[in-house]
């Protein structure tokens, strides 16, 4: 990709900021904040980092959403971040309302990028952005599974010992309480989880994924999870900018996929240069169809 947009410099965007300008997915790569000199500040930072890195990109930063034009894919990280007991859902409208300001500035200055949503609640506002902008489906999508699935990753490697390069992992559904971790889908190498843990030890690596952002926040404190989020970011922007046809668990919005219509949520796509290539259907078992189905219900509502 030529250019870039990270908008919400905070910690989050901060942290994505730097994995993608130290792995050189794009020539320029800007910063988009609403204090000018912190932003400023922020990217010099960055791009002070580049001969230690040896990285080639340009980072520039500052509050002018003029300096977003032409970008290719733009990132939208801002808004406010979860506090001790919040839930993602209570930040809706607070967050919505920095969204619709700046989806009136990628219409005007990136009318041809794709748009990634970082921001909770992320499947609502994954949801008022495809609505907002009016643009295809693929163009619009959310960071969700891949961050559940990658939590759930290193829980199962905690809880096993084994190594976590060879532990696969897939979390649908809404991101939050009602996330479907899909543990036949969890496997060690090949070998399905079950084959070293037992039921009660797979059921508390399920409800350990779904909170697994509470825990973090009730231990900060003070801050939200970064680090890991902003590696996933970056898994997301590898395939779209490397264009490298992986499957990855994002929030999409779906057309009649999984029995659902006129919702984003998280599913298994196929990420490529163009964004969502396509959904990728799994056959379900009738309790993962009845868990999804209660997940979809709790987005719809919150959407609504």
């Amino acid at each position: 990709m030529k250019k870039i947009t990270i908008v919400g410099p905070g910690r989050v965007g901060e942290s994505t900021a730097q994995i993608i300008a130290k792995s050189e997915f794009c020539r320029e790569l800007v910063l988009l904040g609403i204090e000018d000199g912190l932003t400023r500040g922020i990217a010099l930072d960055i791009q002070e980092t580049a001969p230690l890195f040896r990285f080639d990109t340009s980072v520039t930063g500052g509050d002018d959403p003029a300096a977003m034009t032409d970008s290719d894919l733009v990132i939208f990280t801002a808004g406010l971040p979860r506090k001790p007991g919040m839930s993602r859902d209570e930040l809706a409208e607070v967050n919505l309302a920095i969204l619709r300001t700046v989806i009136d500035d990628v219409l005007k200055y990136a009318p041809n990028a794709i748009l990634l949503l970082v921001t909770n609640p992320v499947d609502i506002l994954t949801y008022y952005a495809w609505r907002w902008t009016g643009w295809p489906r693929k163009r619009i999508l959310g960071l969700s599974g891949v961050l559940d699935g990658g939590r759930m990753a290193s829980f199962i490697a905690k809880e096993t010992g084994f190594s976590v390069k060879d532990i696969n992992t897939l979390v649908i559904g809404g991101h939050g309480d009602a996330m479907l971790p899909l543990t036949r889908y969890a496997c060690i190498n090949g070998i399905p989880i079950d084959q070293f843990l037992d039921e009660d030890a797979i059921k508390k690596l399920v409800e350990h994924t779904r909170k697994g952002g509470a825990e973090i926040l009730a231990l900060k404190e003070t801050s939200s999870a970064y680090d890991s989020p902003a590696a996933c970011i970056a898994a997301m922007v590898d395939a779209i900018a490397l264009n490298r046809q992986r499957i990855l668990p994002c929030v999409a919005i779906l057309d009649g996929e999984y029995g659902e219509s006129n919702i984003a949520m998280g599913v298994p796509v196929l990420l490529a240069r163009d964004g969502v290539e396509r959904v990728i259907e799994l056959p379900l078992t009738q309790d993962e169809k009845q868990a999804l189905a209660a997940s979809a219900a709790a987005v719809r509502k919150n959407i609504k």
